[in-house]
């Protein structure tokens, strides 16, 4: 077990996470539906909808809005035929890209997608051209201060992980991540609330493995306007990818 420091990477897609919140939770929203749909409305009987539910409550979903959604993936409503597919590609700089899709229509969605790669110089990719790359876990990313609570330092989280049964804890631009199994995703965010640590997000992921440092601004620049736009398409859940910005890179970027 060891603590990794890559760059200001989860940092980065966390805050622009942040950013869109209204869209996030529209896209949460979608995901309780269709999970409620397929295996019910029960979270201690439906695994995906109990990881979908938390996903949100950690994102501060109101838990009106995630009532709904339950209620309407038990309903009666027509909901479409829903599917989940994993695109694989590649974005300027050689930067290896993985999207969770939800979609009713699989052609619309890969020609949408596949335009948008070719819009800012990235190209779509076959499938097990980057997956290999990535490997799936449990990521809980630490607030550094969320309703009052203070966050524990590197030294004292490793401490807790280790307690709890966890995997392993990175440091990426100061923000601190615990990885586990996905199998142990309930153990571990559990223990995690009994310390006290605060969240800012809890997800199933995929890690990258290995990492592509983009030290160029204007390449980094265009990466990023391909995440926007891939992350502003409803049938894109989620966008993972192996990038590591240098800091003066990461810097810019804020500006």
């Amino acid at each position: 077990m060891a603590g990794h420091s890559h760059s200001s990477n989860i940092k980065f897609r966390k805050d622009r996470v942040d950013a869109k919140r209204a869209r996030a939770f529209a896209k949460l929203s979608r995901m309780i539906t269709v999970a409620a749909r397929q295996g019910g409305g029960s979270l201690d009987g439906n695994a995906k909808l109990r990881l979908c539910v938390e996903k949100a409550r950690v994102l501060s979903m109101p838990k009106d809005g995630i009532d709904r959604a339950i209620k309407k993936g038990t309903g009666e409503g027509d909901l479409g035929d829903y599917e989940e597919v994993l695109y694989e590609g590649y974005g300027p700089g050689g930067v290896a890209l993985l999207l969770e899709i939800l979609t009713d229509n699989r052609h619309r969605t890969a020609a949408d997608v596949r335009g948008i790669f070719e819009k800012f110089g990235g190209n779509l990719g076959t499938s097990g051209a980057v997956a290999w790359m990535f490997q799936r876990k449990a990521r809980f990313v630490v607030d550094g201060a969320r309703d009052g609570a203070v966050a524990p330092t590197e030294d004292r989280l490793l401490e807790i992980v280790l307690e709890i049964g966890a995997d392993d804890v990175v440091s990426d631009g100061g923000v601190l991540a615990v990885l586990c199994r996905p199998a142990q995703f309930a153990t571990v965010q559990q223990g995690l609330a009994d310390h006290g640590v605060p969240l800012r997000a809890a997800e199933l992921a995929y890690v990258p493995e290995q990492r592509t440092v983009v030290a160029d601004v204007e390449v980094a620049q265009r990466l990023v306007r391909l995440i926007d736009a891939l992350e502003d398409n409803d049938d894109v859940q989620n966008v993972f990818g192996n990038e590591d910005f240098p800091e003066a890179v990461a810097r810019a970027l804020e500006v």
